[in-house]
Order: structure tokens, then C-alpha cells, then sequence
């Protein structure tokens, strides 16, 4: 499966420490063999699933969509607070 990552994902995993970056590994490969492990968002957020983990205490939220088969592009991670009104303005722009 190919991997995609929007620029704001992957501005945001850059200041990940090190061992963040393993747990994160570890949830996109669940992704990867389960992509229908989030919850597909409804609305505006249409075709977009959010999948929920924590890293130490912090829960973190993962919003990635599906393209065809064999692609997932990741768009955005983050913890709750404000979480999907930022989301929802990144759609929106694009």
C-alpha cells in the first residue's frame, strides 16, 4: 500500500521525539492492515476516518482518507482540543 502524507502531517510528526514516532509507526501499520480501524467522519468531513490513540497520557488523533486500494494519505495528527475545527478549515482550504 502507498503512503501518503499532506505537508501539514508531516510538518507536525518532524517535532515528534523519537520514541513518538515508533508509536505512531506502530498505529499506521494497524491502519494499513485494518483501514477501516477509525470512524469515517460524517458532513463536511465525508470520506475522511479519524483513528484515536495515546502516546504516554496524550490521546492523539490520526485523520487519513483512503484512495482507491493500494493508497492512504495521511492529513493530519494532533491531540483533541480543536482537532476538527482545524480539520475541518485544512479541507476546506484544499
Amino acid at each position: 500500500m502507498k503512503i501518503l502524507q499532506s505537508r501539514l502531517f508531516a510538518r507536525t510528526v518532524r517535532k515528534f521525539h523519537k520514541q513518538e514516532k515508533a508509536a505512531l509507526d506502530d498505529e499506521i501499520r494497524k491502519i494499513i492492515r485494518n483501514p477501516e480501524i477509525g470512524q469515517e467522519k460524517r458532513g463536511e468531513l465525508k470520506g475522511v476516518f479519524v483513528h484515536k490513540f495515546k502516546i504516554h497520557t496524550t490521546q492523539y488523533l490520526l485523520s487519513y482518507k483512503l484512495h482507491g486500494s493500494n493508497a492512504l494519505k495521511l492529513i493530519m495528527i494532533g491531540p483533541h482540543e480543536n482537532y476538527y475545527r482545524d480539520l475541518e478549515n485544512y479541507i476546506r482550504g484544499r
